[in-house]
């Protein structure tokens, strides 16, 4: 008020909250998102089932999926969610880890404001835990090389427990590591670079999980353009064009007038004379198979198969580019540019009986290869696809850093027993901030307890006092409920997975914490004019 006038700062429709309540609102955003998802953490994890407004179905332990299809409005809330993508998006597992952490750390953050603790000696404390987590980390971890594929296995399969697929994991495992090494380059002796986009994955409705396979090759969801076509063809030569193989309307405007039908006879003579030409150069190349981003005109598909080639029109032109990888071929622009070093090579090619599949696959040393995965039901092959997802990039991560650590709560008991021995050579109030982290890392082994329907306290005491006396590497087995050495047990995951998740829980944390004021612009009521 001044003068008795009142001073309008902020327009009507925006709701602002302060002081202890903003910081209680992000609390319970983040508390409720990490409850929403904790249930899922763990080889016995459950799943959820999420319906969309239009009907469509979801089941999945996913953490990254449950959180995007959960449209989630609060806008600390919405900063939990992102922990989640970034993490999928980073280093593709450890999803639920990371949002599980974020709850605990902001549980531990509240206890903290009530005993009047200030947020920036919560973050400083967070952030000093934070450095000294990594270090730890990173001194727990085990080398892992390029050849070492029972290691690679151990992290496809650790990656995929859990998931609606067990029965097949062991052989997707198999697949996974093989297409990850397939596609693998070296940069510098021992040293590794993985492209994500090298490996695709195509699903097919149909038979069973066990039909799934790893093609040195691509699969096009397309069938042969023509049925007088052969319907396999051995020792491809793949022939990769971008131009349409059809008579095509030109640049300008313009206009034939045919006044007689000798002309018309001509006129058709000439056009069909031109396709043959087109045809003709296609043989002549020595290639067998086409691969067309655009069409082919019914005449070139005739003159094609009478050649015995196998030819498929309108292909993407990301399988095109995808297809010159895997096959070592070049697209063309022009058919005069077919030759023996634009062919791409394979060992056969063909349709998959039962589906509208083409598969070309045998690559000498493909740079790009394809996982064909097949199921009874949408549902189960969208799970299905996931988890080759995740497999697919630990094992990158894996190869990439040449690291893991072990799983099992092992590294989060370690790294809280270790981290609190830190915070008493701090002092000061940021001791009980390092404490505080040190104490949300128990959040993992005792969800992983709770989730397999053991008792949490016998299990977590049980883990500190394993570790205490020396047992790094001791883990929960959840399916007896023992401590036991993980890496014995073949429990294992990239370092990078473990440190991503640790770095991005905690900088999410230290920026919630320090919110005091939300200013929320409210739609659908005008504000003053």
């Amino acid at each position: 008020m001044l003068a008795g006038q009142p001073i309008i700062i902020l327009r009507e429709n925006v709701e602002r909250t302060r002081g202890f309540e903003a910081q209680r609102s992000n609390i319970m955003a983040a508390k409720a998102i990490a409850a929403a998802v904790r249930t899922t953490l763990g080889p016995r994890g459950m799943d959820k089932m999420l319906v969309s407004s239009s009907g469509d179905v979801v089941i999945t332990n996913d953490g990254a999926t449950i959180l995007h299809e959960m449209s989630v409005q609060h806008p600390g809330g919405k900063l939990v969610v992102e922990v989640a993508e970034a993490q999928d998006g980073e280093v593709g597992d450890g999803t639920t880890t990371a949002t599980v952490l974020v709850g605990s750390l902001m549980e531990e953050a509240e206890r903290l404001l009530a005993q009047e603790v200030h947020p920036t000696i919560i973050a400083n404390g967070y952030q000093l835990g934070m450095e000294k987590a990594l270090e730890i980390v990173d001194g727990l971890a085990i080398t892992v090389g390029f050849g070492d594929r029972d290691d690679l296995l151990k992290i496809a399969d650790t990656a995929m427990t859990g998931k609606s697929i067990e029965a097949v994991k062991d052989k997707i495992a198999g697949i996974v590591v093989d297409a990850v090494r397939q596609v693998a380059t070296e940069t510098n002796p021992g040293t590794y670079v993985v492209d994500e986009d090298d490996i695709k994955i195509e699903t097919q409705v149909g038979d069973s999980m066990h039909d799934a396979k790893l093609i040195r090759g691509i699969v096009i969801d397309k069938k042969r353009v023509f049925e007088q076509m052969p319907t396999k063809v051995t020792d491809a030569k793949v022939a990769l064009l971008a131009l349409p193989l059809e008579v095509t309307k030109t640049q300008v405007k313009s206009k034939i007038k045919i006044t007689s039908s000798d002309q018309m006879k001509a006129f058709s003579e000439q056009e069909r004379e031109s396709l043959r030409k087109l045809a003709d150069q296609i043989v002549a190349s020595g290639a067998n198979v086409v691969l067309c981003q655009k069409g082919i005109a019914d005449a070139v598909q005739y003159y094609l198969s009478k050649h015995g080639i196998y030819a498929v029109e309108d292909v993407k032109e990301g399988d095109m580019k995808f297809a010159a990888k895997a096959l070592c071929g070049t697209v063309v622009n022009k058919p005069e540019e077919l030759n023996a070093a634009t062919l791409g090579h394979a060992e056969e090619a063909g349709e998959v009986p039962d589906a509208d599949l083409t598969v070309i696959s045998g690559c000498d040393n493909p740079k790009a290869v394809t996982i064909l995965l097949r199921g009874t039901s949408q549902l189960l092959l969208d799970e299905l696809e996931r988890a080759v997802y995740d497999a697919a990039r630990v094992v990158q991560d894996a190869i990439e850093d040449g690291k893991f650590v072990v799983g099992g709560g092992s590294v989060e008991t370690e790294l809280q027993l270790r981290i609190r021995d830190y915070a008493a050579t701090v002092g000061g109030r940021v001791q009980l901030a390092i404490e505080a982290f040190a104490n949300a890392f128990e959040v993992i082994p005792r969800t992983l307890a709770e989730n397999s329907g053991f008792d949490t306290i016998d299990k977590v005491v049980a883990l500190r006092k394993v570790h205490a006396d020396g047992a790094k590497y001791a883990g929960l087995n959840v399916y007896n409920g023992e401590v036991v050495d993980m890496r014995e047990a073949g429990v294992i995951e990239p370092l990078r997975v473990k440190t991503q998740a640790i770095k991005s829980a905690t900088e999410t944390t230290m920026l919630l914490v320090r919110v005091d004021d939300m200013m929320v612009t409210q739609s659908g009521r005008p504000g003053p004019q």
